[in-house]
């Protein structure tokens, strides 16, 4: 069964860090880019960063630099987002996706179910 779980949300006081992962069973994760989305009520799903195949090439939304890392471990199956400086507005379910490339916006796939994450004092 093709699955990815995302793990490792939860209430943090703004400033504070988070490590989220995303599992992937049934497939080999390092034959995909894998990226990680957010979606906050009310608003569209933003791209969060997305790390290449080979774990060469990564990218952050702008927002995000500086303050999120994103690295992968293919002997766990394992995609992590650590999440440092967090603000009220990182307040979000946070999925991850497969694609193709990290630039081939029309192939992320898969989804997980998301975790939420919520950033407050």
């Amino acid at each position: 069964q093709l699955q990815l779980v995302e793990s490792g949300g939860g209430l943090v006081q703004p400033g504070g860090s988070l490590r989220l992962s995303c599992t992937a069973s049934g497939f080999t994760l390092d034959n995909y880019a894998i990226g990680w989305f957010r979606q906050a009520p009310g608003k569209e799903r933003e791209k969060v960063s997305c790390i290449s195949r080979s774990g060469t090439s990564i990218n952050y939304a702008n927002s995000m630099k500086g303050r999120f890392a994103i690295s992968r471990d293919n002997a766990q199956n394992t995609v992590y987002l650590q999440m440092n400086s967090l603000k009220p507005e990182d307040t979000a379910v946070y999925y991850c996706a497969r694609a193709t490339a990290c630039w081939s916006t029309s192939s992320f796939g898969s989804w997980g179910q998301g975790t939420q994450v919520t950033v407050s004092s």
